[in-house]
């Protein structure tokens, strides 16, 4: 039986757009190169994905599994001061308020198995190896099983959740680098690393390095394990260096508040290494295709927004579908018509971002405009998609010096594939991690 829809990529965007379409009758068939489970980086969920994650009916799953609870975040500056806790409950008094630390092989195959009990014809190890058009409309895709069989597969709608492979976005040169974004990360995983108690346990934490050069992360995870990597321009971290285990074991030295929390525990990992080149497509979606999560866009990790926007875009792209179907409107405008929205949301992180490159600190702004405490941990939350936010902006401008503020426009960058050979040249080029033993 011919497919409604073809979804390429069996990450959290395709488990999402798969299982919504599904859910409302739609028959989808979903292609995923891989066998799950998966390594994969993103492992902090953010407090908004609970409301796609209850549309999911994954919430029960989540409640049931052995994630870490995360209740907050909080920052340590260059000097290792640490920033009261953004609590998110404080701000939100809902059970929204508590979301979770993931190991994303875990997550990412619970997500595509509930798919499959939805009604979705999930594949895994299959590549989908080109997608067909007929002049400017997608109609299907060719797909290669593992024993190298191909076929084609018509539908009525494709939609392009392959992740930074990006193969619609790729092939149609969409992608635009962000001018300001380029970083990139080294990280491993520790066990019997230092955790807090009670609710601050499974807390974010991000530590600035003193030179402020870059940041860590800092993820509790389940079985003792926590996610320890280390963010800072993409030629600072790689360029005239010796080495992923090096240069991640100086920026360790060099760094305190994260030397002591990691004293006495045990590495049980090998290092990875990941480009973290911010970008997005110039238009989401055309006739007969549609791009959500990474395929559409990558925004730099500082606030764990990788899988709110996956599963947002993952909705949103859904729900245009089922419309589209219905009125037999499966246009580009049709299908991309959450896109302008959603790009104003994700500007608003992206403007968080870089405010924090420039020198932003949380605790002098708070201790500035408590009134804006809550706000704050809104846009934290990632409640992203409403104008209530934006009295955030101008308080925060009003901290730096005349004319030393200025953030440019993702839009000013250039193509990503022009300015991203040299990351190629060390590391993956798709949205798999290099893993380098130790």
């Amino acid at each position: 039986m011919t497919p409604d829809v073809v979804v390429i990529g069996g990450g959290p965007a395709g488990s999402t757009v798969s299982t919504l379409l599904a859910q409302q009758g739609v028959g989808v068939e979903l292609f995923e190169r891989e066998r799950f489970p998966r390594f994969h980086i993103g492992e902090s969920l953010i407090p908004e994905t609970y409301w796609v994650l209850k549309r999911l009916g994954m919430l029960e799953k989540m409640r049931t599994s052995r994630f870490v609870k995360k209740y907050s975040v909080q920052f340590v500056n260059a000097i290792g001061k640490e920033s009261a806790p953004f609590y998110f409950w404080d701000n939100k008094p809902h059970e929204c308020s508590q979301t979770w630390q993931v190991v994303r092989s875990q997550f990412d195959q619970m997500m595509l198995e509930n798919a499959r009990e939805h009604g979705v014809t999930a594949h895994e190890g299959v590549r989908v190896t080109d997608v067909m058009f007929d002049e400017e409309r997608a109609v299907g895709v060719t797909v290669r099983t593992a024993d190298g069989r191909q076929r084609d597969v018509r539908a009525k709608v494709v939609v392009d959740a392959s992740g930074q492979i990006g193969l619609i976005s790729n092939r149609l040169r969409l992608r635009v680098w962000d001018p300001v974004l380029n970083k990139g990360a080294i990280w491993t995983y520790w066990e019997g690393a230092y955790r807090d108690t009670g609710r601050d346990e499974g807390a974010t934490m991000v530590l600035q390095t003193p030179d402020r050069q870059g940041w860590f992360w800092y993820i509790p995870q389940h079985d003792n394990v926590v996610s320890v990597g280390v963010v800072a321009p993409f030629d600072y971290l790689f360029k005239n260096r010796r080495g992923f285990e090096q240069t991640y074991g100086e920026e360790v030295e060099r760094t305190p508040a994260v030397r002591k929390r990691i004293q006495g525990a045990k590495r049980v990992t090998g290092y990875f290494a990941t480009k973290d080149y911010s970008y997005r497509a110039t238009t989401a979606a055309g006739d007969g295709w549609v791009l959500v999560g990474d395929a559409w866009g990558f925004l730099d990790p500082l606030y764990s927004s990788g899988v709110l926007l996956a599963l947002k875009s993952g909705e949103l792209a859904a729900d245009a579908i089922v419309e589209g179907l219905k009125s037999g409107d499966t246009s580009g405008a049709q299908l991309g018509k959450w896109a302008a929205d959603f790009n104003v949301g994700v500007d608003r992180m992206r403007r968080l971002v870089c405010e924090y490159y420039a020198g932003f600190s949380f605790g002098n702004f708070v201790r500035q405009h408590p009134d804006l405490r809550g706000t704050l941990t809104d846009l934290l939350i990632g409640d992203l998609f409403t104008n209530r936010v934006d009295k955030v902006w101008a308080p925060m401008e009003a901290m730096y010096p005349e004319n030393k503020h200025k953030i440019p426009a993702w839009d000013a960058g250039i193509r990503v594939d022009q300015a991203i050979g040299k990351a190629n040249e060390l590391l993956l080029p798709d949205d798999r991690a290099r893993r380098v033993q130790g």
